[in-house]
């Protein structure tokens, strides 16, 4: 029984990232079934025994970023929201399944009827929980809100890759990432924060598998 579940689960990750290998490379009008099926080299049968549909296939990818993400974390408090963002800068140009996330996010108008804001709001989350613990260090200045910082941050990376994608394959990512907390930084830490906080390309790249 154990063998027979590694093996479905194996199943299950070759058709997660084939799915976002496609989902990638040609958005989710694009994708077809018989395209995923042929990169995972599984059957039908073996997808839709694991996900219902095509839409289903590409809401689990959709909400798949934060995984591909914070593993690679091991600060805390302020450090770890930046690390989240400079990590995030690395993986969209290496990641197939960071990426397919994100473009599929960005096209839920042809996924279906209704749109899945999970994907932000998880993110939000995420970096509410960081700046909360940077709050109870000391880290903040008086009166700022995670919960507003937070949904800032997701706003302004969500626009910040878009622009990046358009105008350099998203290469130039990393350094967009250290100017938005060059901006951000004065406005929301106190100094000594300032001057030990790192948001550096190289210290993304160092954070990487």
């Amino acid at each position: 029984m154990a063998l027979k579940q590694e093996r479905a689960e194996q199943t299950r990750r070759a058709l997660l990232h084939a799915a976002a290998e496609v989902f990638d490379e040609f958005g989710y009008a694009g994708a077809s079934i018989t395209r995923i099926l042929k990169r995972a080299g599984v059957t039908a049968g073996a997808l839709y025994f694991h996900f219902g549909s095509k839409e289903d296939l590409a809401k689990v990818v959709m909400n798949s970023q934060p995984q591909t993400l914070v593993p690679l974390l091991a600060a805390s408090g302020l450090q770890r929201l930046i690390d989240l963002t400079l990590v995030w800068s690395w993986q969209l140009q290496r990641d197939p399944l960071l990426r397919a996330g994100v473009r599929l996010t960005n096209e839920q108008a042809s996924m279906g009827d209704s749109l899945d804001a999970d994907p932000y709001e998880e993110f939000r989350g995420i970096m509410t929980a960081c700046l909360h613990e940077a709050r109870d260090a000391g880290e903040l200045q008086p009166g700022i809100d995670p919960v507003a910082v937070a949904e800032f941050v997701v706003s302004a990376c969500t626009g910040m890759q878009l622009y990046s994608n358009v105008v350099s394959g998203r290469r130039d990512l990393p350094e967009r990432t250290q100017q938005m907390w060059h901006l951000l930084l004065p406005g929301i830490a106190v100094p000594s924060v300032i001057t030990r906080a790192e948001a550096t390309p190289a210290r993304g790249a160092s954070l990487m598998p």
